[in-house]
């Protein structure tokens, strides 16, 4: 059996806050809506003192490198497609386990 796990660094910048709290509340808000949707394992994983800046972390797992892809590019779409936030960057890598 192949298993293919997915993992995703997604940066991004939040221009209309002014505080720590807000930032988190976004941030929370868009983890918890793509934990839903997706299924997936996301979490903040870099950049959590700065107001205006958060790095998120997104991994799936499949029995298909095609499923896997697919998740991806949602999940990418779904964050740019969010309003509150600007993905700058994001990067991905699929892991090959027999």
């Amino acid at each position: 059996m192949n298993m293919v796990i997915g993992v995703c660094r997604v940066v991004l910048y939040i221009n209309e806050v002014f505080s720590l709290k807000e930032k988190r509340h976004i941030v929370k808000s868009i983890v918890q809506r793509l934990r839903s949707r997706f299924n997936a394992s996301v979490a903040e994983v870099d950049l959590n003192d700065k107001w205006k800046n958060a790095v998120i972390g997104i991994s799936c797992i499949s029995n298909e490198a095609a499923h896997v892809d697919s998740m991806m590019a949602n999940m990418v779409n779904f964050i740019e497609n969010d309003g509150r936030v600007v993905l700058t960057d994001y990067s991905t890598e699929s892991i090959y386990v027999d």
